[in-house]
């Protein structure tokens, strides 16, 4: 038997303000995005917006039904949409954002694993890692440099 050591870093800032112009800029694009999810049932919004290689802003945000769970989270209606608009366009980096009509999210909010499974796929087959900041509605931010810093022990298509 043997023991190892998962280590994923992030850096924390305080709020957007702290952001640089290209971070600030997405992460406002996905605020946008949150503020036309449809999420009668929920009440909690979210939104996201993906940075690509061709510098190409592409948007997704939640997506609820009545015949739950057919809806489809922000992310991951941002991300095909990436794929179906700019089919091999690599990712730079995505930004996400959540708020609630119940209440104020006032901590970062990260992508559920189902999105987190289907945004590895991604930088998994794009060979090039991509930038993760997310937040709630106010106050931090979270950043990483790799969607599979959220991900330890991804599964991909090299077990099947």
């Amino acid at each position: 038997m043997k023991e190892i050591k998962i280590t994923a870093s992030a850096t924390i800032y305080n709020d957007i303000t702290e952001l640089s112009g290209e971070d600030n800029l997405l992460m406002q694009k996905a605020i946008e995005a949150r503020q036309n999810a449809y999420a009668p049932y929920s009440k909690f919004n979210v939104g996201a917006a993906l940075l690509l290689e061709n510098s190409q802003i592409v948007l997704g945000n939640n997506q609820e039904n009545a015949a739950y769970p057919s809806g489809m989270c922000a992310e991951r209606v941002a991300i095909w949409n990436a794929g179906a608009t700019f089919p091999g366009v690599k990712i730079i980096k995505l930004a996400i954002s959540a708020s609630s009509t119940i209440s104020k999210v006032d901590k970062p909010v990260g992508p559920c694993g189902a999105c987190r499974q289907t945004l590895s796929e991604f930088e998994i087959n794009q060979k090039v890692p991509f930038e993760v900041l997310f937040m709630g509605e106010v106050g931090e931010i979270v950043k990483t440099k790799s969607l599979l810093d959220l991900l330890p022990f991804s599964f991909d298509s090299s077990y099947l």
